[in-house]
């Protein structure tokens, strides 16, 4: 075997290429796009990212923020460029979409290890070792293969993206800037000098306060929207995660003022007082002349997204230059399948890495394409690769992760990263912060002691190979 075929340049496809490259392996990337687009895609670059520009919370006693530091310190390629187009999001790392996937293009791109064929595979090829990255929209011939592959019928569910609009059109005379509680006026604060502090402030969002009257209104509107029909033959499976925010609001009328619309922690400026309802904006895009409404994933018809976002106070006018979508997410059955290499266990030449595994999410995908691509590597190089082969730690959540694919589940479904599959602590800690806190102490302390040295030395093998 000459090289390692990488199929799909998504954010797992991309890490698992970059670190085979990394390690001197040459790789074969192929990308359909420009050829051909899936339904959710829009662009012709690498790592596109479509339903959300955020990466979630940064911090460590988020299980989300604490997985990208173990990415950061195990050496991953993305997450630092993550970092690098980062706009303001409070405690959030948020991205610019368009300067995220050009920069990933690039450094793909430029690499001396990669190669990059725009075309459409068909088939899965046979006698080499294959990253199976497409994503959950997988082209449908493709997708054929897979289930022919694995011997197993596909799974599915739905998720969809939210809106974006031009901050030019957005009433400012309605709308304010500022982060949760940071805006919101204090006990003890004169109105003018909090009127002063609001009018100088500029926090990372841009929120929109609803009166009871306007949420209403808003709310009746949203429920009885018209929406974009699907086929009479697909089950509608929503992931939770991505839910449609209609489908949300059809729970009860104060579904969404308890989620996305959640008004504590806030002043209305016209009243003073705190309002019945929050719609909250975050910048999209570097420039900031971007935003998309926070929480907004609709399946709703484009028209019907006009008309009924537009009743939101200060959205009268807004321009949209994106609407939401809803899309079909295809994954494996991935614990019949997959080990916690994200390897096939019937056959060790073939590799998932992304969503197409069942792990939801930008980083949680990473993640997996990190792994698939170490393991790749390690198959490629080591004779004794079922000896050599790296498997994270449970109580880390890279390795959590990876357990949750790959152990026996009767009612297996998409995950994202969370402290609930990760070991519980020898203590009953009751406070949640300070649990999580020594969940990611223990994690980070485990990827410093026993994986950062090793994946370290395995680098330094190889230029030590190839130079002397």
């Amino acid at each position: 075997m000459k090289e390692v075929i990488v199929i799909g340049g998504g954010l797992a496809g991309c890490e698992a290429a970059l670190q085979l490259a990394k390690r001197k392996i040459k790789v074969k990337l192929y990308e359909m796009k420009p050829n051909k687009f899936s339904e959710a895609h829009t662009n012709e670059n690498l790592a596109e990212v479509v339903c959300s520009n955020s990466f979630k919370s940064n911090s460590i006693t988020n299980a989300c923020g604490l997985l990208k530091e173990e990415l950061r310190l195990l050496g991953s390629e993305l997450i630092p460029i993550a970092d690098s187009v980062s706009v303001p999001a409070g405690q959030a790392l948020a991205v610019d979409r368009e300067k995220f996937s050009e920069k990933v293009t690039r450094k793909v791109e430029s690499n001396e290890y990669i190669e990059v064929i725009r075309k459409e595979l068909t088939e899965i090829p046979k006698d080499s070792i294959v990253i199976v990255a497409t994503g959950p929209l997988t082209s449908e011939k493709l997708s054929e293969k897979i289930s022919e592959l694995t011997g197993n019928d596909k799974l599915f569910f739905y998720d969809a993206a939210a809106p974006i609009i031009e901050k030019d059109s957005i009433d400012m005379n309605i709308a304010f800037y500022g982060d949760r509680y940071e805006q919101e006026r204090a006990k003890d604060e004169e109105y003018e000098t909090w009127i002063r502090r609001i009018k100088n402030q500029t926090g990372s969002y841009i929120n929109l306060p609803m009166n009871k009257e306007e949420y209403e209104k808003f709310y009746e509107e949203l429920i009885n929207a018209e929406i974009v029909a699907l086929h009479d033959f697909e089950k509608r499976e929503i992931f939770e995660g991505c839910m449609p925010l209609e489908i949300m609001a059809k729970r009860g009328i104060d579904t969404l003022r308890f989620g996305p619309l959640k008004p504590v922690g806030f002043t209305d400026l016209r009243t003073g007082r705190r309002p019945y309802a929050v719609v909250q904006l975050r910048q999209d895009n570097t420039k900031g002349d971007l935003y998309n409404i926070v929480g907004f994933q609709t399946n709703l018809k484009y028209g019907e997204q006009k008309r009924v976002f537009s009743l939101i106070p200060g959205l009268e006018k807004a321009n949209f230059v994106k609407y939401g979508v809803m899309h079909r997410n295809t994954y494996i059955n991935s614990t019949m399948i997959l080990d916690s290499t994200y390897n096939m266990k019937k056959n060790n030449n073939i590799f998932f890495a992304g969503q197409i595994t069942g792990v939801e999410g930008y980083v949680e995908s990473i993640s997996s394409g990190f792994v698939a691509g170490i393991d790749a590597a390690k198959l490629f190089k080591e004779q004794n690769y079922e000896k050599n082969k790296i498997v994270f730690d449970e109580n880390t959540v890279i390795g959590a992760l990876a357990k949750y694919i790959s152990t026996e589940n009767d009612k297996f479904e998409p995950m994202n990263a969370n402290f609930g599959i990760l070991p519980k602590l020898e203590e009953n800690i009751k406070d949640k912060k300070i649990k999580y806190q020594k969940m990611a102490d223990r994690s980070l302390e485990k990827i410093k002691l026993e994986y950062m040295n090793k994946l370290e030395n395995d680098i330094m093998k190889t230029w030590k190979i190839l130079y002397t």
